[in-house]
C-alpha cells in the first residue's frame, strides 16, 4: 500500500479549523491507493504521484472549508464529480453531510461506490447527465449546496449547476486562475438562472499553485427552461 503521508493534512487543516479525525486521514490514505489502482484500468486522473494526489487533490478540496461551514445534515451535490472531487473528499472530512455524486459515466460511479464500500460511507451516487439531472424533480432545487471541481467555464456551469440548488443555497465552483474572467462572462447567466452575488476568494496549494472559490447564492427560482440540452449550453452560453 502506498502511504500518501495524509496526516500532513492535520495541522494544515487545523490553520483554518478544520479538524481532521483519525478515520479520516486513513480513510483519505484508502481512497488514494483505490484511485492509483483504478486509474491504471481507467482514465481518472492525469496527478498520480502520491505528493501531488495529497495537495492537489485531497488539499485542494479541503482549502473549501476555510471559507464555508455546510450546517450538520446539509444536502450537497456533486456535478461531474469525476474521482470523487471534491464531493468524496468533503464526505471524508464531514461524515454529516448527505452527499450526492453525480456524473454521465458509469465506470465512475462503480469506482467511487467502491470507495464508498471500503471507507463505510453513506453516500449517493447517481448516473447522469448534468442536464438531465438538473431537470429531474428528483434533484431540481433539492440541495442546499452544489458543486463542480473542473467541469467547464463558469458561465456553462452556472447552466449545469445552479437549477440543483434550493432558493438560499449555495452553489461552490473550484476553479483556478481565470475564475475572475469567467465571473465577468456569467453576469448575464446569474441573472437568468436565478444567482446573487458571486464571491470569489483565491488561495495558493503548496509552490504557490493558484486556485479560486467561487461562491454563488441563489436568489430565486431557475426559469424552467434551464438546463438547455448541452449543445446548446456549449455553443450560446448565456
Amino acid at each position: 500500500m502506498i502511504d500518501f503521508k495524509t496526516e500532513k493534512l492535520i495541522p494544515l487543516c487545523a490553520e483554518f479549523g478544520l479538524e481532521l479525525t483519525d478515520t479520516a486521514v486513513k480513510q483519505l490514505n484508502i481512497y488514494g491507493n483505490l484511485l492509483i489502482e483504478w486509474n491504471e484500468k481507467m482514465n481518472l486522473t492525469a496527478i498520480i504521484e502520491p505528493e501531488a494526489v495529497l495537495y492537489k487533490h485531497f488539499y485542494d478540496c479541503l482549502l473549501a472549508f476555510k471559507h464555508f461551514n455546510p450546517q450538520k445534515n446539509a444536502t450537497l451535490i456533486d456535478v461531474g464529480t469525476g474521482a470523487g472531487f471534491p464531493g468524496m473528499v468533503f464526505k471524508i472530512a464531514k461524515p454529516d453531510l448527505k452527499i450526492t455524486l453525480l456524473d454521465s459515466l458509469n465506470k465512475r460511479l462503480n469506482f467511487l461506490n467502491v470507495v464508498a464500500e471500503e471507507l463505510s460511507l453513506d453516500l449517493e451516487t447517481v448516473h447522469a447527465r448534468a442536464e438531465d439531472g438538473g431537470r429531474n424533480p428528483l434533484f431540481r432545487e433539492k440541495f442546499d449546496f452544489a458543486t463542480a471541481r473542473a467541469v467547464a467555464s463558469l458561465p456553462a456551469l452556472l447552466e449545469y449547476c445552479l437549477p440543483y440548488v434550493k432558493k438560499g443555497g449555495t452553489f461552490l465552483a473550484l476553479k483556478g486562475p481565470s475564475a475572475e474572467a469567467e465571473l465577468d462572462l456569467s453576469k448575464n447567466a446569474l441573472k437568468l438562472l436565478g444567482g446573487g452575488d458571486a464571491k470569489i476568494i483565491c488561495e495558493a496549494l503548496p509552490e504557490n499553485e493558484q486556485r479560486a472559490f467561487v461562491f454563488i447564492k441563489k436568489i430565486s427560482q431557475t426559469p424552467p427552461k434551464y438546463p438547455r440540452i448541452s449543445t446548446k449550453i456549449a455553443k450560446q452560453p448565456l
